[in-house]
């Protein structure tokens, strides 16, 4: 397979217009167009992860933070960035990252920490936002089912846990050809007055090309009418962050015990007990500081995150157990997902993990 067959797997797994406008996903290095001998999975891309990239005989890395993050202006192998890169250059090995592509997936990285503590009734605790398009068109009754067929087909009318959703409106419209036109109905220079059908859509705005072209390929007129609006809708199955319920309630202690076992966390720190017992649960895998009034406004009675300052646990206020398990550590079975994902839908192909720890942080 090549390198760009491998891609367009991952992009089913997390699309790349699911990340951050910040953030830097996707092939990071290599040839899309090469063979692929073989696929390391890993946290980081670094160098003693290219070395076992090497020893393995795998030329694509699929990593879940991007080594390359921010531009690069030289590269002179004067930091573990740019020697990382220049490896896997000489070495032909292709780099590709999901990172936050994957954290806004609905089955992405918060789901797996939730499936990991055993939480139910999951929901996304920050909903993207801006995310999503209406389109609005009109044709001719018997034309209105095969135009709204086409439009789901291409990816339109998911609502929530819904498909195939779409407003439809009866009412007159009206043209006139001018002498350049070429009309379906009626004749050149006639004013035309008949019965329309109002199709009314959502869709991701990822897909407005493809939602567009279906439009285009299956509407009779010469003229398409359509009109396509923002919406401030958030996004209901696509965010960062996630809350579900422990099947049975918890002391804070017995929680934290939990949960420091389950996620292999050498410590944890959290601000002050407040003598609750923990029901509803928020995470949110990676540094999620900016998260917190969210998880109190979801009536969390604990939220989950990594890399905490000293005065952001003050923002608790007494509403809420806040806990620090370690960044690497909340986003520990990322990287044991996305190997499960690429050996179901690509059988008999060399997908390894890898078995290098790239958490830089240590404990005494």
């Amino acid at each position: 397979m090549k390198i760009k067959e491998i891609i367009a797997v991952l992009e089913e797994m997390a699309p790349l217009a699911y990340a951050e406008d910040f953030d830097n996903v996707g092939l990071l290095v290599g040839n899309p167009k090469a063979e692929t001998t073989g696929i390391l999975v890993c946290h980081d891309a670094l160098e003693k992860v290219i070395d076992e990239a090497i020893a393995k005989n795998c030329n694509l890395i699929v990593c879940f933070h991007p080594i390359l993050f921010s531009g690069l202006k030289k590269i002179t192998g004067k930091n573990y960035v740019e020697r990382s890169i220049i490896k896997a250059i000489k070495n032909d090995i292709a780099i590709y990252a999901v990172h936050t592509a994957l954290d806004n997936h609905r089955e992405g990285v918060n789901k797996i920490f939730c499936d990991a503590l055993g939480l139910k009734n999951t929901e996304i605790l920050v909903p993207k936002e801006n995310f999503i398009q209406k389109l609005v068109t009109y044709t001719v009754p018997e034309n209105h089912v095969k135009v709204r067929n086409a439009l789901f087909d291409a990816g339109a009318g998911n609502i929530g846990n819904y498909e195939n959703c779409s407003f439809n409106s009866q009412g007159i419209g009206t043209y006139q050809g001018n002498e350049n036109s070429n009309p379906v109905i009626g004749e050149v220079g006639e004013f035309v007055e008949g019965s329309e059908i109002k199709i009314e859509v959502t869709f991701e705005k990822h897909l407005q090309g493809k939602i567009l072209k279906a439009l285009f390929a299956n509407h009779i007129y010469e003229e398409v009418a359509y009109e396509i609006y923002n919406l401030e809708n958030p996004h209901q199955n696509l965010g960062l962050g996630m809350t579900g319920i422990l099947e049975q309630e918890l002391t804070e202690t017995e929680f934290l015990q939990m949960v420091k076992k389950t996620m292999k966390a050498d410590g944890i720190r959290h601000s002050e007990y407040l003598g609750k017992p923990i029901k509803k649960v928020a995470v949110l895998g990676g540094s999620g500081s900016f998260a917190i009034k969210k998880a109190i406004q979801a009536g969390a009675d604990v939220f989950l995150t990594a890399d905490l300052k000293y005065h952001q646990f003050y923002e608790a206020e007494n509403q809420i157990l806040l806990a620090d398990i370690g960044h690497y550590e909340s986003e520990r079975f990322t990287k044991n997902y996305i190997v499960d994902y690429l050996t179901k839908k690509i059988p008999n192909f060399a997908i390894i993990l890898s078995e290098e720890n790239t958490n830089p942080v240590k404990y005494l």
